[in-house]
């Protein structure tokens, strides 16, 4: 799972029956964004209509890292270089790291003047600026995802630059791996600067993630080291494969060892996206899905299964897509048209608050939830589901078996 603050956003139109187009409604949207309009490296507004806390600003790391992935789908290269060299810029332009790791949220806006920004908002209770402790820490599945958005920027406009930013944040990544069984890359780090605290969790999402962005970067490099790196984050992600549900763990407790049972959709989706050979080995996490986290006409974050969540429902719509399900595609997409905002994005979830089943990581007691609000995220899924673009493999297809 994503260890994110709070919601995620919307998903695009498909009109049955009709070709795709690079200005389909999802990519339309996405590239008008007020913050495109201007030259320039820029980070994204994850949750633009939101006036006050922690959310006012900021661009998710994760979220830019969708968009730029999304923009190369939908065609707009020269809007895609923008936010890819905004993410160049706070790796060479933090106020304190240099050594290959990213914030997990960013101010959205121009990145100069440099040191990058970070967001932040006044408490007046404390009578003093402060910035959110997730935002300025560096999670190793959004740094995953800034790998996977930097390498197809490589592939698609060229440039020694991004292929070097994501191996600099890879050879940062990998320390994070640990032995203890199940072996496995942590969490990442949580918290200000000097010392964060690590996150001594293990994600299958995390795991997932890294699986696709090593593999990919050992295919651009022809370094065999990153295919090994690839195949340990693919065996931590089938540690958590239980045959008796038909399912994947979100990974493990804070030990790195103990198994976290919890059922999540993005765990059962996106390693068929993203690891060889997974959709055929692990078809039944499908089946565990549609029964246990369908809510209505699409899916829900978790089994409270207190409402649709859009993000994930346009996932599981590209999937069935790529799996040739077109009837199940189609159905999918429909719903998540059905949370569409106005002014084109869409709603992280189709009720106020839908929950996840966890907690926030800056305050445990209280739940971390889904809202009723616009964000980036599930806009840049719609319009790869529009395009039908794996963003894991950098095109229309499933991962290919790798040699061993």
């Amino acid at each position: 799972m994503r260890w994110r603050v709070a919601p995620a956003v919307a998903f695009g139109l498909w009109l049955i029956g009709s070709p795709i187009s690079a200005q389909s409604a999802a990519c339309t949207s996405l590239g008008d964004l007020t913050e495109l309009r201007k030259p320039g490296p820029v980070f994204l507004t994850s949750f633009p209509t939101v006036t006050s806390g922690p959310l006012k600003d900021s661009a998710f790391l994760y979220d830019n890292a969708v968009a730029t992935l999304a923009l190369i789908a939908c065609g707009r290269s020269r809007q895609a270089l923008q936010v890819g060299d905004a993410i160049l810029a706070a790796l060479d332009h933090d106020r304190t790291w240099h050594d290959g790791r990213l914030r997990n949220g960013y101010l959205a806006g121009p990145v100069m003047p440099y040191p990058v920004k970070l967001a932040g908002w006044w408490d007046a209770s404390q009578n003093m600026w402060v910035e959110d402790r997730y935002q300025v820490g560096s999670d190793t599945g959004n740094m995953a995802w800034a790998m996977l958005a930097l390498l197809a920027l490589h592939r698609s406009v060229g440039g020694p630059q991004y292929l070097a930013g994501a191996e600099r944040i890879a050879k940062y990544v990998e320390k994070s791996f640990g032995t203890p069984a199940p072996a496995g890359f942590d969490g990442g780090t949580f918290g200000h600067e000097p010392e964060p605290v690590r996150n001594t969790w293990k994600s299958t999402e995390h795991n997932t993630d890294l699986s696709a962005a090593f593999r990919q970067l050992a295919e651009a490099t022809g370094n065999p080291h990153w295919a090994e790196r690839a195949r340990q984050a693919q065996d931590f992600v089938a540690a958590m494969w239980s045959a008796k549900c038909g399912c994947f763990a979100v990974g493990t407790g804070t030990d790195g060892q103990t198994r976290n049972p919890f059922l999540a959709l993005d765990a059962q989706t996106w390693p068929l996206l993203a690891i060889p050979g997974a959709a055929k080995r692990y078809a039944r996490a499908l089946v565990t899905a549609r029964h246990r986290l369908r809510k209505a006409d699409g899916y829900a974050y978790g089994e409270a299964r207190e409402g649709v969540w859009t993000e994930g429902t346009a996932q599981v719509a590209l999937l069935m897509s790529l799996l040739g399900r077109v009837r199940d595609a189609h159905a999918l997409e429909a719903a998540v048209e059905r949370n569409r905002a106005p002014g084109g994005s869409y709603f992280a979830a189709r009720v106020s608050q839908l929950p996840t089943g966890f907690g926030l990581q800056t305050d445990p007691t209280k739940p971390r939830l889904y809202f009723h609000i616009p964000h980036l995220a599930a806009l840049s899924w719609a319009a790869l589901a529009e395009q039908r673009f794996n963003p894991f493999t950098g095109g229309a297809t499933l991962p290919n078996e790798m040699a061993r």
